[in-house]
């Protein structure tokens, strides 16, 4: 029996983040007639703005702060962009529910690919981004970037960028109507879990746990599961310039992977299978990237 009056739901600060967190707490107020409060918490992550993320250091750089509370029974549960959270659970927690992702691709804002000028300057902190396109595009100029959605596209208007790369997911969770120009995955492969929220817990919630799991999206869920093992196996995170994508086909899952070697030059590989082996897959893409 689930005694509970109320759910504590822990979020970062971001407008990104409270507006998923928002849109995550009417789903679940929908679905089990509890009201659900926000917390705000602040992370090293949203702290440290003047560096890249690899130099900042660590993992957890923007879930560590709601994982302690967690423990700490002050919040219920955490709403985390997956992309954040290490491939392993962290102690004493799980993801206990996926919602159903939303667009994972990434986007251009400013100009479209085909359009970039000669030698365009364009923006993004993201390794996976950079390498894919300056194998699509070698005449380009990558530059490092960082900030909210906001601040990154302030930056396109106010600094000597063209274009810069961001994830169709926030955008539209956001709700910001700015001109994007979707890149399709035949360019430019998501990142792992691209477009998913995870929403964490302590692993000794059963009640919190049968809450969330009534959010939980089976088809979600196999997919991440095949571009999870693939990150695992590979033993990298946010700064490993890797990218995995899989698409549910009947009964079989189709997963595409992308690893950049020291040079830069980017190999892609791909392989089908059953959706139950999703977690197998992931990880076979993994070890033939390595040796490629």
């Amino acid at each position: 029996m689930i005694y509970l009056k109320r759910l504590v739901l822990g979020t970062r600060g971001s407008k990104l983040a409270l507006a998923q967190s928002g849109q995550v707490a009417d789903a679940l107020s929908a679905a089990t007639g509890l009201p659900v409060e926000l917390k705000v918490i602040s992370t090293k992550g949203d702290r440290v703005q003047d560096r890249p993320l690899p130099e900042v250091g660590g993992k957890g750089l923007f879930t560590l702060e709601l994982e302690e509370e967690l423990r700490a029974r002050t919040i219920d549960l955490a709403v985390h962009s997956l992309k954040d959270l290490p491939t392993e659970d962290s102690e004493g927690l799980i993801v206990a529910c996926y919602p159903e992702r939303v667009d994972p691709r990434d986007v251009l804002v400013g100009q479209p690919l085909e359009s970039l000028p000669q030698g365009a300057v364009v923006g993004t902190g993201s390794a996976r981004r950079a390498t894919q396109l300056h194998a699509l595009r070698p005449d380009l100029v990558i530059k490092g970037i960082r900030g909210n959605v906001d601040t990154r596209i302030r930056k396109l208007h106010e600094q000597d960028y063209q274009a810069i790369v961001l994830a169709a997911a926030g955008l539209s969770r956001l709700g910001l109507d700015v001109e994007r120009f979707p890149l399709d995955p035949e360019q430019c492969l998501p990142a792992p879990g691209q477009g998913v929220l995870a929403l964490q817990c302590a692993a000794d919630r059963p009640d919190v746990i049968e809450l969330l799991q009534r959010l939980d999206h089976a088809p979600t869920r196999a997919r991440i599961t095949a571009e999870r093992s693939f990150l695992a196996a590979l033993g990298g995170g946010c700064s490993v310039p890797a990218a995995c994508f899989a698409e549910i086909d009947g009964l079989d899952l189709r997963v595409r992977a992308a690893l950049a070697d020291e040079r830069g030059k980017v190999n892609r590989r791909e392989t089908r299978g059953r959706i139950e082996q999703a977690a197998a897959l992931g990880a076979v893409l993994a070890a033939v990237l390595r040796q490629a």
